[in-house]
């Protein structure tokens, strides 16, 4: 059976804009982007998708900037370099993923396509 391509090789996708909420419509728990106010369900559904794909994008994106500060945090070349643990304990990680992560940082400063997929997908 073919292994799936890693996403690094996928176009980005252009999702919807997350358009910043004011502080007091982000401290009502039952607002959420205004998705509380739509009252058409094809037009919640669309939007609420639309959320979830900035999100799922931005998350995305974020564990890839959270690997290349470990794999920078790691690099034997820095004078105050942190182990694997020391990582793990700052990101509230295990080690383990912590080692995953320095390792895809490494392939996203190498600019490596395809070496890894990212660890934090589901396998």
């Amino acid at each position: 059976m073919a292994e799936p391509e890693p996403r690094r090789n996928e176009p980005r996708l252009r999702p919807a804009p997350l358009i910043f909420e004011p502080a007091e419509a982000a401290a009502d728990p039952e607002h959420f982007f205004d998705l509380e106010s739509i009252e058409d369900p094809r037009a919640l559904l669309a939007r609420a998708t639309e959320l979830t794909l900035a999100f799922r994008a931005a998350a995305d994106r974020a564990v890839e900037f959270q690997a290349i500060a470990a794999a920078q945090l790691a690099d034997p070349r820095r004078f105050d370099r942190l182990s694997p643990a020391d990582i793990a304990e700052r990101a509230e990680w295990t080690e383990d993923y912590a080692k995953k992560m320095v390792e895809f940082g490494r392939d996203l400063l190498r600019g490596a396509e395809g070496l890894h997929a990212n660890p934090a997908d589901p396998v």
